[in-house]
């Protein structure tokens, strides 16, 4: 299944296979293939891929290298589809019949769809699918993904067995016309490729001279790469543009095809998305919207979620205090409520944030504004050397930076694809919301400030975080990744309504998510950390939780930290916490639940943000001081906090040369930084 990105492909996909990827309204949510299955109307299994969305074979982005390796049977991982489905945005025609008469030239059993019908009809277009199935030789469909029209049609389609091969109408060009065919012969000798498949690879090696190549597909034989440089160096001493002759020959064929099938009942107006654009893309009234958002999704955070928070918070309180009361004292009696309740718990409080937090990113994805906001962004970011279609990668990494890394395939541009590969984890992700509103919990206490106050600190973290993404973008792009200013050409999708179901479902996939890590990762890291605060035990048995803690391996081990973070204004107790914090940012929490949960003899649990508060440095000074909660909430802005980050990175550049270079540059930083502020906090008196 192949097609345009933004043409309803995926959405398509999920319809046929029941399956449910995500779906989004602007260009990169398929960023490698995807593969589900349906039943043919004969009850036969019929495997589909979903292919990433792309305007043409040309690959300039490895998500577009990927479609043109498995259509050309290249890739090692995937063998050469049978048929293909390709899916076009009946809206645009013209545009996404290019990358139809590319396929065409496969000569492999094609089906047509052209999806949002419904749309094109409101815009006042019309097509002739009878003629344009006659002019091209295939089946074509008439759906809409989105309502489940034409479903059925497509699915008999599928399940034919006299699939009619395309009738070939266009010639290839007479300049290119020897190259070609010297080409097609190697391939098909040499790469085994079938005959009409050899020349349509054979015209795209021609004439797309910056070609992507990735990881997992097969090379070209040493004859064709022989054969092909020839040519190439020949088409160079001519100065032939190749190129540009083929896609207007291309071009000339679908102008003419498009003139039989389609026609225009009224005048082309402005559209709905157009005249809405003319405010949310303007270069005043849109940056205040974004804004609105902005303030909008963090105002949600503290004020909507403090309700639900406060009902678990008060149940997991229950729940540990039961436990004490029905067991008498001991170690399994701690293990439940210390290491289990008070890891596993500290955490699931903040489940109602993380589902707002999706809730958004989901409705800017679902109705088009997400490719807006990447325009709107393309100016300042050009500042720093990037262009507007790097912040969606980075946007999306608001939400979990390893969905975020993916989406940089689709950047064209390799040193700008490293870069914001590397700067993505400075976004604040939804893993590092845990640790702020519990430091900003014990910073501010509940009847302190209001929620307004709260909402602000939180969007000073975010801010920080993105600002300092741009900075590195600026530095990389003016020394390790030296490049041309980059141009941005992007297609704004057409506005949609928000779809309510498939948001909700995204929030309820997140949030099992959410709670699965709590239930394995966090709670298995919980009892081991408990344990290891635990024993071995104190050699009095009437000894202090405090001094029970400092004899522990945890207690050990965290004194041996503790000289080089007590600068910052962290003790061991803090550092133990940073580094089981690296699994995944959010275990912080838990550990801070397990370790100053021991100190709670009392027979009711004390919430963490209370046994905070409670904390002390051995001469009794308060540890956890607002320049304290502060700097830590900064040094998680900053630091390489993610386990699971760092193995995406590495698969993704292919190295651990840039995770490594990552985890140091950005440690390193935040350390510096909460040097400087703690420091600088102390001196001013702090």
């Amino acid at each position: 299944m192949v097609g345009n990105p933004n043409c309803g492909k995926t959405t398509l996909f999920n319809a046929l296979t029941g399956l449910r990827q995500k779906v989004g309204n602007y260009p990169g949510v398929t960023v490698e293939k995807k593969i589900g299955e349906c039943y043919s109307q004969h009850g036969r299994p019929m495997k589909i891929i979903d292919l990433p969305g792309a305007y043409s074979l040309a690959a300039r982005s490895p998500d577009e290298a990927v479609l043109r390796d498995v259509l050309f049977g290249r890739r090692e991982d995937t063998p050469q589809p049978d048929r293909i489905i390709c899916v076009l945005d009946a809206a645009n025609l013209e545009r996404n019949l290019y990358l139809v008469h590319q396929i065409l030239d496969l000569g492999r059993p094609v089906i047509v769809v052209l999806n949002m019908m419904d749309v094109a009809v409101k815009t006042g277009l019309r097509i002739d699918t009878h003629k344009l199935a006659a002019a091209l030789g295939v089946v074509v469909v008439a759906c809409s993904a989105i309502k489940g029209e034409g479903l059925v049609e497509l699915k008999l389609a599928m399940s034919r067995s006299d699939l009619p091969l395309a009738r070939h109408r266009w010639d290839v060009p007479a300049p290119i016309a020897p190259a070609v065919a010297e080409l097609q012969a190697s391939l098909s000798d040499a790469d085994a490729q079938p005959p009409l498949i050899a020349r349509a690879e054979a015209l795209l090696l021609l004439t797309d001279f910056e070609s992507v190549r990735i990881a997992g597909s097969k090379p070209l034989s040493a004859r064709t790469a022989a054969v092909l440089t020839t040519w190439q160096q020949r088409c160079a001493r001519e100065e032939n543009n190749w190129s540009g002759t083929l896609i207007r020959s291309r071009y000339d064929a679908i102008d003419t095809l498009c003139g039989e099938v389609l026609r225009r009942t009224r005048p082309q107006e402005l559209s709905g998305s157009d005249r809405l654009d003319a405010i949310l893309v303007h270069s005043v009234w849109g940056w205040l919207f974004f804004g609105f958002i902005m303030a909008a999704l963090f105002f949600s955070i503290f004020y909507l979620a403090e309700y639900p928070m406060n009902w678990i918070d008060t149940h997991i309180a229950a729940l540990s205090s039961g436990i004490k009361t029905m067991l008498p004292p001991g170690d399994l009696r701690d293990l439940l409520t210390d290491g289990v309740i008070g890891g596993v718990g500290g955490i699931i409080v903040f489940l109602p944030q993380i589902l707002i937090l999706f809730f958004f990113v989901g409705l800017l994805e679902s109705t088009g504004y997400m490719a807006r906001a990447a325009f709107l962004m393309d100016r300042p970011m050009s500042k720093v050397g990037l262009h507007g279609k790097s912040f969606i990668p980075l946007l999306g990494s608001y939400a979990c930076a390893i969905p975020g890394i993916m989406a940089t395939r689709t950047i064209e541009n390799a040193k700008d694809r490293l870069v914001t590969i590397l700067i993505a984890p400075l976004m604040s992700c939804s893993a590092r919301l845990p640790v702020y509103l519990l430091m900003i919990a014990t910073l501010l206490p509940a009847a302190a400030l209001p929620a307004t106050w709260k909402a602000g600190l939180m969007l000073l973290m975010y801010l920080l975080g993105t600002l300092g993404a741009f900075g590195f973008a600026w530095l990389f792009k003016r020394t390790l990744f030296k490049s041309a200013r980059p141009l941005m050409i992007m297609e704004l999708p057409a506005y949609q309504p928000p779809r309510l179901r498939e948001i909700i479902r995204q929030m309820v996939e997140r949030s099992w998510l959410f709670l699965k890590n709590a239930g394995t990762i966090i709670l298995g890291i919980s009892i081991v950390l408990w344990f290891l605060t635990t024993y071995p035990k104190h050699p009095d048995p009437q000894a202090s939780a405090d001094a029970q803690i400092a004899v522990s391996f945890a207690g050990q081990a965290g004194h041996l930290l503790e000289p080089v973070i007590k600068p910052l204004g962290f003790d061991w107790r803090i550092g133990v916490g940073l580094v089981t914090s690296f699994a995944a940012r959010e275990v912080f929490v838990s550990s801070m639940g397990v370790i100053f949960g021991v100190q709670d003899n009392a027979e009711h649990a004390l919430p963490v943000r209370d046994a905070l508060r409670a904390a002390r440095w051995p001469n009794g000074a308060i540890l956890f001081t607002p320049l304290v909660c502060f700097t830590l909430m900064v040094y998680y802005v900053f630091a390489m906090q993610c386990m699971s980050t760092v193995a995406v990175v590495k698969r993704e550049t292919n190295s651990w040369r840039w995770p490594l270079f990552q985890i140091a540059y950005m440690t390193g930083t935040a350390w510096l930084v909460c040097f400087a502020i703690y420091q600088m906090g102390r001196v001013l008196g702090y």
